[in-house]
């Protein structure tokens, strides 16, 4: 139980490696407070996260013993994550760990001067502002307590360069700036801030997850071909499975990860070494 007595805030918790990470928190023995959007987006080209699937999350992490609260709430509207630290605050008295999983891949797929202003504004405003939103919503909290381990979800998009996607990689890429920035502001207060990068992840169905199947949509993959596709792009010739993230998130959490702060840690199957 690695994460006994620890108190964690999931952004973009209804599904996929957010559905992952609570889960494997909850079994940890964390007790959670789960945020998603529960609601679609007229400029993001896929359903987002839903109010049956933040649920469904919510109801695994119970079974597997944690204590949760599901919210609905959108990163960026400060007030909403503001509301969910409050509601962490009320339900456990202490915030010691954000994972900043929520995020979007498109409206993606065109070269830089086909952007239409609007998209580079959703993804940015959604891929990092929603971060740094969070972040300030519970660091307050994390100071008084002298305490705390801040979890960046951004992608091996923010360490290379990805053609046809240069608004996704410049908010992974900007992610990773403020991971480190932040990184230096916090140590001294004993909290630590860390950006997980995941590569190409399978979209397993039970996790209801669905980016990689945008993303191939985006590159006009064939979807009955879309995961060997990606597949074969990673040096261990499969894909990265969303429990690899999650576990990697639990040790960041945890203090055994507790000398590792302003840290870029791949979980990518080798993608980045070359």
């Amino acid at each position: 139980m690695r994460l006994a007595g620890k108190t964690a805030l999931i952004t973009g918790a209804a599904r996929g490696i957010g559905r992952a990470t609570a889960t494997a928190f909850a079994k940890e023995g964390a007790d959670l407070v789960l945020l998603d959007i529960c609601a679609d987006d007229p400029g993001c080209p896929y359903p987002l996260g839903t109010a049956s699937q933040l649920k469904a999350t919510a109801e695994e992490c119970r079974a597997a013993g944690a204590s949760v609260v599901e919210q609905a709430g959108d990163v960026r509207v400060a007030e909403d994550l503001r509301a969910a630290a409050d509601s962490a605050l009320d339900r456990f008295g202490a915030i010691d760990v954000l994972v900043n999983n929520a995020g979007i891949a498109a409206p993606s797929g065109q070269p830089v001067h086909e952007i239409e202003e609007d998209e580079w504004a959703l993804m940015l405003d959604i891929d990092l502002n929603g971060s740094w939103r969070a972040m300030r919503a519970v660091l307050p909290t994390m100071v008084a307590q002298r305490s705390g381990s801040v979890i960046n979800v951004s992608s091996t998009a923010g360490m290379v360069g990805y053609r046809y996607f240069a608004a996704y990689v410049a908010a992974k890429h900007g992610l990773i700036g403020l991971t480190r920035a932040a990184a230096l502001d916090y140590a001294p207060h004993g909290i630590r801030v860390n950006a997980l990068c995941p590569g190409s992840v399978r979209d397993e169905p039970a996790l209801e997850g669905r980016m990689l199947v945008e993303i191939a949509r985006c590159l006009d993959v064939p979807t009955a071909d879309h995961e060997r596709t990606f597949a074969e792009s990673q040096p261990m010739n499969r894909l990265v499975e969303a429990t690899d993230i999650a576990s990697t998130a639990v040790w960041l959490a945890s203090d055994e990860s507790r000398q590792v702060t302003g840290a870029v840690v791949p979980v990518d199957g080798g993608f980045t070494v070359r």
